[in-house]
C-alpha cells in the first residue's frame, strides 16, 4: 500500500502575508502621520472679519469668477496650473470678469494646507498673494502631506523668491494673524453651500469640481450678453449696445 504523502499546512505562509500586509500599512500610516504639521486652529470665540477673499482684475468687471480652493488640493492645483493661465490673459486681463479666490481649506484631508494659507495670505500683506499662490500650486507636490513634514521650509523659499520682507514675512507666519481672515473665507463657502474644492461661483451658480476655461468662457460671455447694455465684443472686451 502506497502511504499518502502528508500536506504541510500553509497556515505559517498566510500568517507572514499578513503580518507584513499589517506592518506596511502601519508604516504607511506612520510616514503621513510623521509628515503632518500639529493642527492650526483659531481661539475659541475668535471674533471674524468680512471675507473678501482675493481680488484679480478689474473690481468693475461685469462678472466676478470666485473660486474656493484648497491649497494642498490636487485638483486645485490642475485648475491653477492649467487653466487658470488662460483664464487669466483671455477673460481677467481684457475686463470680462474679474477673479476672486477665497481660502478653503481642509487641514482634515491635507494635513499641511493652514501653513500654505497662512503663507500666502502673509504673501498678501506686502502685495505678492497672486506670485506666492503660482508657486504654492506649481511646487504642490514638493511640500504637501506626503513630500513635507516642515512644509515652511519649502513655502519660505517661495516667500524670498517673490522678493517678500523675510522678518515681517517670519513675523506674520509665525503669529498666525491671519487665521481669522482664511476662517472667514471658508465660512462664506460653507454658506454657500461648498462642500468640495475646487468650487467655482459665476454669478448665482455653484459649480463643484471646477471648470475648464471654455466652459468659463461660455458662462462669462452668456451672463455678460444678458445684462441690460451690455454684451461681448469680437476681440472679447465688453461693449455698450
Amino acid at each position: 500500500m502506497v502511504k499518502a504523502t502528508p500536506t504541510k499546512s500553509r497556515t505559517p505562509f498566510y500568517m507572514l502575508i499578513a503580518i507584513a500586509a499589517i506592518v506596511g500599512a502601519a508604516g504607511i500610516w506612520y510616514a503621513i502621520k510623521g509628515n503632518t504639521v500639529e493642527p492650526i486652529t483659531l481661539a475659541p470665540g475668535t471674533k471674524l472679519p468680512p471675507a473678501e477673499g482675493y481680488l484679480r482684475g478689474n473690481p468693475d468687471a461685469p462678472v466676478t469668477i470666485i473660486e474656493f480652493a484648497d491649497f494642498e488640493c490636487p485638483g486645485c492645483g490642475q485648475f491653477a496650473n492649467l487653466q487658470e493661465p488662460d483664464i487669466m490673459k483671455r477673460i481677467v486681463e481684457p475686463g470680462l470678469a474679474n477673479f476672486r479666490f477665497y481660502d478653503y481649506p481642509i487641514p482634515e484631508i491635507h494635513g499641511n494646507t493652514m501653513v500654505a494659507h497662512l503663507a500666502a495670505s502673509c504673501a498678501n500683506d506686502q502685495g505678492k498673494f497672486w506670485e506666492m499662490h503660482d508657486l504654492i500650486f506649481q511646487g504642490q507636490y514638493d511640500w504637501n502631506t506626503q513630500a513635507a513634514r516642515e512644509p515652511r521650509r519649502v513655502l519660505d523659499t517661495y516667500a524670498q523668491k517673490v522678493g517678500l520682507d523675510m522678518k515681517v514675512y517670519d513675523q506674520c507666519l509665525s503669529s498666525r494673524k491671519n487665521l481669522p481672515k482664511i476662517e472667514a473665507s471658508k465660512q462664506a463657502g460653507m454658506a454657500r453651500g461648498v462642500g468640495s474644492t475646487p468650487t467655482l461661483v459665476i454669478g448665482d451658480r455653484v459649480y463643484p469640481g471646477g471648470l475648464t476655461y471654455d466652459q468659463i468662457k461660455k458662462i462669462v460671455d452668456s451672463t455678460i450678453a444678458a445684462m441690460p447694455g451690455k454684451t461681448v465684443a469680437p476681440g472679447g472686451d465688453t461693449a455698450k449696445r
